[in-house]
């Protein structure tokens, strides 16, 4: 698609690069590449954007409702742009979303933290759009940046939308995983998909002083942070910087069992049954807080399935990963403890409330408290300092990626 000459200068996209700036998202650095690189021009004609009222992608059609889709394309919300690795047919949302336009606040505030230069060369993993890599290419040239998608179709789409831009970085098919080493050493490494997994290859790929930006997660829920690794020695290490939320790299989604192969009908008369005192709202903190962040951090191969409320009732799951462990927690309004069901080789809930209660201790921290090192031997997270670390499991790939 082509951007209308008449919608070059919309007030909305004037409005929203005001946004980033006033809130700190965007440095001033970055502001003629915002200008220059216009998020329209890299969406498709149909697209879903996040309805923050409704908690929901919704469907915006160009041809339909040109106004509504120029303004989804102007406003700070991440907006899906395929669903189900392409499966998907029609305009309703499809089921798992995977790929995206980030929200524009999220993706300036990575490119600053990414502090370039002139003359740097860059990775940028999970093309998707192309509006990351055509920041990036606009900011350092195209012979500087490399980006790598995995979704063949995907990859296309982007290519073609940079040429209509004339932005050329070198875009490649292939599996960002792995990287890209063809011209390594790279200056700066970005990802715009969510890990569970700094790969090794980005750490040889990336020259002595050099920096990987990127989100990082675990199992536990989609609570990530972006990290902002320093490397070194053949280690990378550094802290995270905000909070985030981003569809994993496909080489690292969770595949979890169904729920029936944990708990079967009746688990609950056979499981061991206590009681909390951590509250809901103590537990459910809401999306960007740091509590389901920390808890994956502390509570190794476990993950968060909380239910919607019914009648003043809440359950909270917690499935094992390395094993058929499972945990329920009840909540109900009004009542000062909850009911808590365990059963399997661990008791899940004892874990989670151990380091909820860690957390509480340690003056409830902050994502920027906490840092990640990824050494040959694994992954550690720290907090406050790298000294006061413990180690985290890698992520298990999945097929393809």
């Amino acid at each position: 698609m082509t951007i209308d000459s008449a919608q070059a200068g919309r007030p909305s996209r004037k409005e929203l690069g005001r946004l980033l700036l006033e809130t700190r998202s965007m440095t001033p650095d970055w502001a003629p590449t915002f200008a220059a690189v216009d998020r329209a021009a890299f969406l498709p004609d149909v697209m879903w954007p996040f309805d923050m009222d409704k908690g929901a992608s919704v469907t915006v059609d160009r041809a339909a409702d040109p106004d509504a889709w120029y303004a989804a394309a102007d406003s700070n919300v991440p907006i899906v742009t395929q669903w189900d690795d392409g499966k998907h047919t029609g305009t309703a949302p499809g089921k798992v979303s995977t790929s995206s336009s980030s929200m524009p606040s999220v993706v300036y505030a990575m490119l600053q933290a990414m502090a370039v230069e002139e003359g740097m060369r860059a990775l940028d993993v999970g093309t998707g759009t192309g509006e990351t890599a055509g920041a990036l290419t606009h900011r350092l040239g195209g012979r500087n940046v490399v980006t790598v998608e995995v979704d063949r179709s995907v990859s296309g789409r982007a290519r073609e939308r940079l040429c209509a831009l004339g932005l050329y970085p070198e875009v490649v098919l292939g599996d960002g995983f792995q990287g890209y080493a063809g011209p390594a050493p790279y200056d700066r490494v970005l990802a715009t998909v969510g890990l569970r997994e700094i790969p090794g290859a980005w750490i040889e790929q990336t020259r002595s002083g050099g920096l990987i930006v990127a989100p990082w997660g675990t199992h536990y829920s989609n609570a990530d942070a972006v990290a902002r690794l320093v490397v070194r020695n053949g280690t990378a290490s550094g802290p995270f910087t905000r909070p985030v939320e981003f569809m994993k790299l496909r080489a690292q989604r969770l595949s979890l069992a169904d729920h029936s192969e944990y708990a079967s009908a009746g688990a609950t008369e056979s499981a061991d049954t206590s009681t909390t005192t951590v509250t809901e709202g103590e537990l459910i903190t809401g999306r960007y807080t740091a509590v389901p962040f920390a808890l994956g951090l502390r509570v190794r191969d476990c993950t968060q399935a909380v239910a919607e409320k019914r009648e003043g009732a809440r359950p909270v799951w917690f499935y094992g990963l390395s094993d058929r462990s499972w945990a329920c927690v009840m909540f109900r309004d009004g009542e000062p403890e909850a009911k808590v069901w365990q059963s399997g080789p661990r008791r899940l809930w004892d874990e989670v409330e151990a380091a909820y209660r860690w957390w509480v201790g340690r003056g409830e921290p902050d994502h920027t408290r906490f840092g990640l090192t990824v050494t040959p031997e694994g992954q550690r997270v720290w907090l406050d300092d790298p000294a006061d670390s413990w180690a985290v499991r890698v992520a298990e790939r999945g097929p393809g990626g």
